[in-house]
């Protein structure tokens, strides 16, 4: 019997937002139950973390139009470590953001461009429209139909894997 394919879920979530989504996906990825899931704090994971997975989904709240600086920290500390080790894996992202996202997907797509990862899917950005200081630091909750998609998300990384598609 062959080893199951494993999909690595690393995130950061400071109101709460980007855990809700990232918990969405894994719960989607875990339905067919022919791929490991490990979800992983970007303060807990590193790169045998990332060497140890088949395929990724990274995860961050946008903060100042950018990832949140936990998530620059986990690639910061990952990046040389695997660098020409994960060519060609695969990858998608999730964006909790106030405004807009899409710079924090560009700045997760020029990493995973510079570990030469394959996206498999459009970054998937939700917005919360949290604009003032009390808004930004509230807790959040992500709507129904949101929480949908990342679940969707999760299951086709994980069918994708298991099936041997990417």
């Amino acid at each position: 019997m062959s080893t199951p394919k494993t999909l690595l879920i690393v995130y950061h979530s400071l109101t709460g937002g980007t855990l809700q989504m990232v918990e969405a996906a894994r719960d989607g990825a875990q339905d067919g139950g022919e791929v490991a899931v490990r979800l992983l704090h970007a303060t807990a994971a590193g790169p045998q973390d990332l060497l140890d997975a088949d395929g990724y989904l990274f995860a961050t709240p946008e903060n100042l139009a950018a990832i949140s600086g936990l998530m620059k920290d986990f690639f910061d500390r990952s990046y040389y470590g695997v660098l020409d080790r994960i060519q060609g894996r695969p990858y998608a992202s999730l964006v909790c953001a106030g405004s807009d996202g899409s710079n924090a997907a560009r700045q997760m797509a020029r990493i995973a461009t510079g570990w030469r990862l394959k996206a498999v899917a459009e970054p998937l950005i939700v917005c919360t429209h949290a604009q003032t200081p009390e808004a930004i630091l509230a807790p959040k909750q992500i709507a129904a139909d949101d929480l949908a998609a990342c679940r969707a998300l999760g299951e086709a990384l994980a069918t994708g894997l298991a099936l041997g598609v990417f």
